[in-house]
Order: C-alpha cells, then sequence, then structure tokens
C-alpha cells in the first residue's frame, strides 16, 4: 500500500481550481496513455462512475472509480472530492481538497493511498515514488491548463 500527498497553490479562483482538477475525462490528456470514460449521467455527483483505462492492447487495465463524497466550493467554503478506486488491480482512495491559500489563490491537497492488487510489498517504495511523479505531473497540467 502506498498513500501520498500533493499540495499545489494556484492564482485560480476556488471554481476554477476545481473544475480543472475534477473533469474526469480532461485527465486523459495529461496522463500518458490512459483514456477516461464517464459511466453515469452528468452532473458528477456522490454516485458518479467513471473508468481510466491506462496502458497499451493487451497491457492495460482498468482502473474504476467512484464519487463517494462530492462538495463543491461555495464561496470560501473549501471543496472535497472522494474517489474510491474499485477497479480489479488499482484499489484505494484519493481526496480532492481545494479550499482559499494566501492572496486569493487557491490551495489544492490531493491525497492518494494506492494498492496494486498482487503486488508484493517490497514494490511499495517504487510505486510510491512513481505515483508521485506521475500525479504529481497530472496535477500541475490539470491546473495550468483551462
Amino acid at each position: 500500500m502506498v498513500d501520498f500527498l500533493l499540495e499545489r497553490t494556484v492564482p485560480l479562483p476556488l471554481d476554477e481550481a476545481w473544475r480543472r482538477l475534477t473533469e474526469w475525462p480532461r485527465h486523459a490528456s495529461v496522463v500518458p496513455l490512459t483514456r477516461v470514460t464517464v459511466l453515469t449521467a452528468p452532473p458528477t455527483r456522490a454516485g458518479t462512475v467513471f473508468v481510466a483505462r491506462s496502458g497499451i492492447g493487451p497491457l492495460s487495465f482498468d482502473d474504476r472509480m467512484e464519487v463517494t463524497v462530492w462538495r463543491p466550493p461555495v464561496g470560501d467554503a473549501p471543496g472535497l472530492c472522494r474517489l474510491e478506486k474499485r477497479g480489479g488491480v488499482v484499489l484505494g482512495w484519493a481526496e480532492i481538497e481545494v479550499r482559499p491559500g494566501p492572496g486569493g489563490r487557491s490551495r489544492v491537497i490531493w491525497r492518494e493511498e494506492l494498492r496494486v492488487r498482487l503486488l508484493p510489498s517490497l514494490f511499495d517504495r517504487p510505486l510510491a515514488g512513481a505515483s508521485r511523479y506521475v500525479f504529481g505531473r497530472a496535477v500541475n497540467r490539470l491546473l495550468r491548463t483551462g
């Protein structure tokens, strides 16, 4: 099992930072070899299910996620989204929090617990490093592009 935390402060209003991070199909444009399909009708809410399919051909896997907490930011109140990973390979959860930051900016906190089925704990350290890198890069790109 791998736990990691990413924190960013960005020059965006809360609602815009939230939108950029929670439009699920946009994640496919920032995570290599991945496409995202939302399986439930819009708008996103608790109960929304989507699948991120990563890889090439037979070396692909599905990361199925369900939104279990959906509290968008309102005014200066922070927003929180919790995703439960329910795939056959990737398990765990992720939380995306967007709160007011200094100088009218937004503070983004991304917490994740990640487990890969059948992967021995010997690989936790490399998985943690790779995950922090991939997710950190994805979060940066999502927040940079509208």
